[in-house]
């Protein structure tokens, strides 16, 4: 499903994220980035998502090769991804269910049926009950659970979250990876990149990355 090929990217200044990576994952697969700071894991993400284009070797998703793929066809590739990054991005002008219903309305859904698909998915993650809720009354671990909800809501064929438990209490954190874990239990191929070490360790596939080169796989 995932595929890179002697991947490198490289910012102005010199600065390279990426180095010479090759990896597959597997439709279905989870697997956590780790490493530290600046190694390169947001990037390959971002790579992932079309959000960043490759400076030399190729990255393919879904047989989509990313460093060919037209601005038009960014959007399509998209509707496949369910993105979920540290800052939630929340639009608190308007409800949690509203927020949640936004990508399918923006995709010409019918309302009545985004907001029968927003409240399934708030409610796989735990937060029905807050669904007229704003999200400035959640707290940090529902908001990002809340993202969860919005990022899997047109039912994507992969999900990547960016250290999605950033800043989060234990209790928090936990709630987030089983909903993540749920979905890929459902057939959601899942990348999450975290310093949790506590995941890590229990994780079946964890690909480490150091100063952009892939420096070790645990399988």
């Amino acid at each position: 499903m995932i595929e890179f090929v002697n991947v490198t990217k490289q910012y102005s200044g010199d600065t390279t994220a990426l180095r010479d990576v090759t990896l597959t994952v597997a439709k279905g697969e989870l697997v956590y980035l780790a490493g530290p700071s600046g190694a390169g894991k947001s990037t390959l993400l971002k790579l992932i998502a079309a959000m960043e284009r490759p400076t030399s070797g190729q990255v393919t998703v879904n047989g989509t090769d990313i460093g060919r793929l037209k601005s038009a066809g960014v959007p399509f590739l998209r509707r496949n991804l369910g993105l979920i990054f540290q800052q939630q991005r929340l639009l608190t002008d308007r409800s949690v269910l509203a927020n949640v219903m936004m990508p399918m309305l923006v995709t010409g859904l019918p309302r009545s049926q985004a907001e029968d698909r927003a409240r399934a998915a708030l409610d796989k993650v735990g937060l029905l009950s807050r669904a007229v809720a704003s999200p400035l009354a959640l707290s940090g671990g529902e908001q990002q659970r809340v993202s969860i909800a919005r990022a899997i809501v047109n039912r994507p064929q992969i999900i990547l979250a960016d250290e999605p438990t950033a800043n989060l209490d234990r209790a928090s954190a936990n709630k987030v990876f089983d909903a993540l874990r749920a979905f890929n239990k459902a057939g959601v191929t899942c990348l999450i990149s975290t310093h949790d070490e506590l995941v890590l360790d229990s994780a079946s596939r964890v690909i480490h990355l150091k100063q952009g080169a892939l420096l070790a796989e645990a399988a």
